[in-house]
């Protein structure tokens, strides 16, 4: 992590400054697309988003991890060791493992509802037992915890110019879209971990089935049948796009473009599915790096404009005194 980052989130102490570093290298790794986006944020902001992304990608890794020494009972092992770390570094504030150390800080200097990293924990836990969903409900349940609580912990990090219960509903969706994205881009990765995302009762609809996508996947053949219903999950992902998007102009002007190019660059992973005739069975659909560099350049620009017009607070470092706690009860 740049020190200017560091610097400018009144970040001072060195363990936790290579905790936060641990974490903006995870997100590097792992999250192009939502790396790129951080970029434009305000400088002070960026470390708490790494941290949460970079604990996130941590857990999903545990998860996802296919090595011959790493069977179920491993992962759910390591899993449950990163639970109690969790818990006792929001408790306490401190922790040996370095990811934890910046998360419990992040918590701690903007407020979060510590429900919402329990929540994710529960997810990623089912990860480990539950391997396909028989509706569509099924995965919405899921995905509060994978992916809605993830919007809901960005909103006290970005800043809202309403209360923040009114942009929760619209930070949630955007999580879910984006999660549902990455699902329709890694239909093949994920049925080779054993996974089914897409619900059963949306496959039926359109004749397909878990069966067929394997199939499909062993063959290397398409299949209409299949086609058909990633266009469907698709079209269900563009709906939940629309109903999130009202919610960007919700927060704090200088996050706006982050959050403005994040929502376009993942809606570009939809249109490249679809360009790619819904192949995702047997490849990632990729945007293409001149599309993603011009996007980006006008988050650029974006992001310019409105530091230039924001009042000279909102460039300030962050101060964890200037936050009243979360309340029990309060959703975030």
């Amino acid at each position: 992590m740049t020190r200017r980052e560091l610097d400018a989130a009144a970040i001072t102490d060195p363990r936790l400054r290579a905790a936060y570093d641990r974490c903006r290298r995870l997100n590097a790794q792992h999250g192009t697309t939502y790396f790129l986006a951080t970029r434009l944020l305000p400088v002070q902001h960026r470390p708490a988003v790494h941290a949460l992304y970079g604990f996130a990608r941590w857990a999903d890794d545990i998860v996802d991890d296919l090595a011959v020494d790493a069977n179920t009972a491993e992962r759910a092992r390591r899993l449950q060791l990163l639970t109690a770390r969790l818990h006792d570094g929001l408790r306490t504030g401190l922790s040996s493992e370095p990811v934890v150390m910046a998360l419990a800080d992040t918590a701690t200097r903007y407020a979060i509802d510590h429900r919402h990293f329990t929540d994710f924990l529960e997810s990623m836990h089912s990860d480990l037992s539950v391997t396909d969903y028989a509706t569509l409900d099924d995965l919405q349940r899921y995905m509060h915890g994978s992916a809605a609580v993830i919007g809901l912990q960005m909103l006290p990090v970005l800043g809202t110019t309403v209360p923040r219960e009114e942009a929760a509903p619209y930070a949630a969706s955007l999580g879910v879209a984006f999660q549902l994205t990455n699902f329709l881009r890694d239909v093949g990765e994920d049925l080779d971990r054993g996974r089914v995302y897409l619900p059963a009762d949306l496959l039926a609809a359109h004749g397909a089935s878990r069966e067929l996508l394997q199939w499909s996947r062993d063959t290397g053949k398409d299949d209409p049948r299949i086609t058909a219903a990633l266009r469907a999950a698709a079209n269900l992902t563009h709906d939940i796009y629309r109903h999130a998007a009202p919610g960007v102009d919700m927060l704090d002007p200088v996050a706006r473009p982050c959050i403005r190019t994040a929502f376009t660059l993942y809606r570009d992973i939809l249109a490249a599915i679809a360009d790619d005739g819904y192949a995702s069975v047997h490849r990632r659909a990729i945007v293409p790096r001149r599309r993603r560099a011009r996007v980006a350049l006008d988050g650029l620009v974006r992001v310019t404009s409105a530091r230039l017009t924001a009042p000279r607070r909102g460039r300030q470092p962050y101060r964890p005194d200037a936050h009243g706690p979360v309340w029990e009860g309060e959703t975030g």
